[in-house]
C-alpha cells in the first residue's frame, strides 16, 4: 500500500511540474502574439522558475529516497540541466533580450514538457502497476 501512495504523489508531483511548464509556455505565446509585454511576460515567467527547480529536485531526491531509483535517475539528466541553469545564470529571462532569445526559451520548455510528460507516464505505469500487485 506504502508503493502506491509513493507513485500517486509522484504523479501529482509531475502533473504540478507540466503545470508550471505549460503556464511559462503560455506567458511566451503570449509575448508572440503581443497580448502582453516583455516586461510582464519576464516577471510572470520569472516568478516560476524556481518553484519548478524546487519542485522537480525535490521529486528525485523523494524517489531516491523511498527505493524507487531507477525512476529517480530518469530525474537526474532534468535536475544537472536545470542546475547548469541556475550555476551560469541563465535560468531568468531578460527583459531587454526576451525578443532575441523567444524561440531558443520556447524550445526549452518544450523538450522539458516532453520530459516531464515522459517521467509521468512512468509514474503512472508504475503506480497502476503497485495496484495491481496489491490486490493479488
Amino acid at each position: 500500500m506504502g508503493d502506491i501512495f509513493i507513485w500517486l504523489i509522484s504523479f501529482f508531483v509531475f502533473i504540478a511540474l507540466i503545470v508550471l511548464i505549460v503556464y511559462q509556455l503560455m506567458c511566451l505565446a503570449d509575448l508572440e502574439f503581443d497580448y502582453i509585454n516583455p516586461y510582464d511576460t519576464a516577471s510572470r515567467v520569472n516568478k516560476v522558475v524556481l518553484p519548478e527547480f524546487i519542485t522537480q529536485g525535490l521529486s528525485c531526491i523523494f524517489l531516491l529516497l523511498t527505493g524507487h531509483w531507477f525512476m529517480s535517475l530518469l530525474g537526474i539528466p532534468y535536475l544537472l540541466y536545470n542546475a547548469r541553469l541556475y550555476s551560469r545564470r541563465e535560468h531568468l529571462l531578460d527583459v531587454t533580450e526576451i525578443f532575441n532569445t523567444l524561440n531558443l526559451e520556447k524550445k526549452k520548455r518544450l523538450f522539458k514538457l516532453g520530459y516531464v510528460i515522459m517521467l509521468l507516464c512512468l509514474s503512472l505505469f508504475w503506480l497502476l502497476l503497485s495496484a495491481l500487485d496489491d490486490e493479488e
